[in-house]
């Protein structure tokens, strides 16, 4: 059975946060299926989960910061000190001058900073 032209669940460009929230819903019903998933169906995720990261990135967008700023901005949000870094980075010197901008953040750090916190490595980049 085909997909009806009209099917309120249908994906399309999402205008606000009840819409973010029901799109995002039906994106988790499809990830985590309790039936087999029709071949539509099994294609709507990746269609879903580009329309989630437009709305999510016209509305909130994370401003432009140096990698230093966001690295101490992320370990205020989780109480987290230097010496917790230590294992990410490198050394205790390294921590110290990356957080205090006196040095900037390789791409292999970037990375180790990003699964480290749970963020995309673009925040560091």
């Amino acid at each position: 059975m085909g997909v009806r032209a009209l099917d309120p669940a249908l994906p399309r460009p999402i205008e606000n946060g009840r819409e973010f929230d029901r799109m995002a819903a039906r994106l988790e019903e499809l990830d985590f299926p309790d039936r087999k998933l029709t071949r539509e169906e099994e294609a709507l995720p990746e269609v879903i989960a580009a329309l989630v990261e437009v709305y999510d990135e016209e509305h909130y967008h994370i401003p432009e910061q140096p990698p230093c700023e966001m690295v101490n901005h992320l370990m205020e949000q989780r109480g987290l000190r230097q010496k917790d870094l230590v294992a990410v980075i490198g050394s205790r010197a390294q921590v110290s001058d990356l957080v205090n901008g006196k040095r900037g953040i390789s791409k292999a750090q970037a990375k180790k900073l990003a699964d480290f916190f749970g963020v995309s490595v673009e925040l560091f980049l």
